[in-house]
């Protein structure tokens, strides 16, 4: 098959389509896209599936974790108030994993132009950890996920307006065609008609005037073959409206999930920092929720991602096939009329475009451009002959060659659209769209995703050790006077900024 102007199969499609798959019963699935047959279907829900078992390792895991943390615990002495050794790298811990996904919090809390109140007061480990500007390679997970979802949605619009370019050609095509015969015949009826009467007196000019009408018929004839995609059911423009509508809700859908992953974590860190119990408790309760939302969607971007990299690394022959069952253009019982090409050379042509498939218009388009050639010498012919003795022929004859010079001026504009460039560019520019950065943006987006799910994984398991590590609501009397989470020190730094 022909390779389409200036898309190549990416590695990535080229290794994701080698990846071995298989149905329900284990058994090899040939990687070729066909998402009609149920093995198929049942290869891409297994690899979702993969992700369901991430989520279950994960949470057995964390369970594991905290059934030892809370059964396995050395009993404290009695009176203790100091923390039992290990807690602040349970808390740090927590807080690096959570760092993780809030690469936003590096941009707001590390800009000088949003300064806060404690920093003033705080010390070397307060300013690193309000100040996360040693955090930026590990801060990258939710700015991943918004590369990843911006570079799929471009991918997507890339696709829907070469499919709005190819439906503006296409109706362009049927635009021009009818409007052509249209008037072709309506010149044959009112200015051939006229004219013939003028000319009843002298009967060579009227056989000369009925060639001419002979010809003009034949050429809106053959023009109207012309129109292949007049009355086909599904149009690009509805296509590419669906795609959009259903790009939408997908980009609204991931950005509300980037943002409930983002929230978490400054919640979280809030709680931390804080030391506030209830809002630990219920960042917990979140981090859950969002664990699972993560694994869900990484499955649903494996199993998107490995379909789209079958589809690309042969797009023509399933395109090929698709078009002809979906337009009903290959389905005719019939055969094709006289001069008319088929439906598998007209398809072939515009996908492959290439010097070993001819235009399938081409006898058409000849055969109108000698009519139209034929009817412009008759009429000049007239012209000489018929307007000395007959002056009342020349209003006709004027507009019959305003006429054809119109229908010359529309059969070049539709020998040039008619070439395969334009649609074929069309089509180049949609599979580079979706199988160039539609694919890259899902990756990063399961990258996202497996980021975001080992962050709260981590976070699961150090929360509830920094939780017990919180002292209870009476020592706070016990604590550092240089603390910046002290209430005494927090309200002598508000009387403090009130009196500048």
């Amino acid at each position: 098959m022909g390779a389409s102007p200036g898309y190549r199969p990416s590695a990535w499609v080229h290794l994701l389509h080698q990846l071995p798959r298989a149905d329900f019963q284990l058994r090899p699935v040939p990687s070729g896209f066909a998402p009609r047959e149920q093995e198929y279907q049942q290869a891409l829900l297994l690899v979702a599936a993969l992700a369901g078992l991430g989520l279950g390792l994960s949470l057995i895991f964390i369970a594991v974790y905290l059934i030892r943390f809370c059964c396995c615990r050395s009993p404290e002495p009695p009176g203790a108030k100091s923390p039992p050794s290990g807690g602040g790298c349970a808390t740090w811990s927590c807080i690096a994993a959570l760092l993780v996904g809030c690469i936003t919090m590096t941009f707001l809390w590390g800009s000088e132009a949003f300064p806060l109140p404690w920093q003033p007061m705080g010390g070397a480990k307060l300013e690193m950890f309000l100040f996360p500007r040693q955090a930026g390679p590990m801060s990258a997970g939710i700015g991943i996920g918004f590369y990843g979802n911006s570079e799929t949605s471009d991918g997507v619009s890339q696709l829907s307006s070469a499919l709005l370019h190819a439906n503006h050609t296409l109706s362009t095509i049927d635009h021009l065609v009818w409007e052509t015969v249209e008037r072709l015949g309506e010149a044959v009826r009112t200015e051939m008609t006229t004219l013939e009467e003028v000319l009843a007196q002298r009967m060579e000019l009227v056989a000369a005037a009925r060639g001419a009408r002979r010809q003009a018929e034949a050429v809106a004839q053959q023009l109207q073959g012309l129109a292949f995609w007049h009355g086909v059911p599904v149009s690009p423009l509805q296509v590419a409206e669906d795609v959009s509508f259903v790009e939408e809700y997908r980009w609204l859908a991931y950005v509300l999930l980037l943002l409930l992953v983002l929230l978490v974590c400054l919640f979280t860190l809030l709680g931390l920092a804080k030391q506030s119990k209830w809002l630990v408790v219920v960042m917990t309760a979140m981090s859950l929720l969002v664990l699972v939302l993560s694994w869900g969607s990484m499955g649903l971007e494996a199993a998107t991602a490995v379909g789209l990299s079958d589809f690309c690394s042969n797009p023509d022959t399933y395109i090929l096939n698709v078009t002809q069952e979906e337009t009903g253009l290959g389905s005719g019982s019939q055969p094709p009329p006289p001069l008319s090409p088929s439906t598998s050379d007209i398809l072939s042509y515009y996908f492959l475009c290439n010097q070993e498939v001819s235009n399938p218009f081409q006898q058409r388009l000849t055969l109108s451009q000698r009519a139209l050639a034929n009817i412009h010498s008759q009429l000049q012919g007239l012209e000489r002959e018929a307007i000395p003795q007959f002056p009342a022929a020349q209003k006709p004859l004027l507009s019959l060659e305003e006429t054809l010079n119109m229908t010359e001026g529309n059969f070049h504009q539709l020998v040039a659209l008619l070439h395969c460039r334009s649609l074929h560019k069309d089509y180049g520019t949609a599979l580079r769209g979706l199988c160039e950065d539609a694919l890259e943006g899902l990756l990063f987006l399961m990258l996202f995703s497996l980021l975001a799910a080992g962050a709260l994984a981590t976070t699961l398991c150090s929360l509830p050790r920094a939780w017990v590590l919180f002292p209870p609501s009476d020592d706070y009397e016990d604590t550092d006077d240089d603390d910046p989470f002290n209430p005494q020190e927090s309200k002598r730094f508000v009387q403090w900024q009130s009196s500048i």
